[in-house]
């Protein structure tokens, strides 16, 4: 049988980067989202507010009415998984802008703000693991 020399330390380690990775992630995450959230209502039509102001983000599953979501899920934890939402019962319309209809052209807001910030938001949340993981390492 072949003896693991300083494995009890290399499990301390590792349960210490899980555990900072996990509050680096989450802020990551958090920053992530509020720059989508601040593209989209910037993008949103200014017709009465109602459609900009249903825009959002939360933690979890996204709110009851919410008519186009786009979320974010770790691998690592079940608890790090981030909505992205727009609509509501007064923004009911919120689809119609993003895709348009037949009589009305598309007014897109969501996906495209998404898919600038998605790169962006990879490349945040990656360097909040590496640093996460550097200080785990080094403490």
């Amino acid at each position: 049988m072949t003896k693991i020399l300083g494995l009890a330390r290399l499990d301390r380690k590792l349960a210490r980067v899980a555990a900072a990775s996990k509050a680096e992630i989450r802020a990551a995450m958090e920053r992530a989202a509020e720059d989508m959230v601040a593209t989209m209502k910037s993008l949103a039509a200014k017709d009465s507010g109602a459609l900009r102001d249903s825009i959002g983000w939360t933690w979890g599953k996204a709110p009851k009415g919410a008519g186009i979501v786009a979320q974010a899920k770790s691998r690592i934890a079940a608890d790090l998984t981030l909505t992205i939402y727009a609509g509501n019962a007064e923004a009911f319309y919120a689809r119609w802008q993003e895709f348009g209809t037949a009589t009305t052209p598309a007014n897109p807001f969501f996906f495209v703000s998404y898919r600038a910030h998605r790169k962006g938001a990879k490349n945040r949340i990656r360097a909040a693991t590496r640093k996460a993981a550097r200080k785990a390492a080094t403490g």
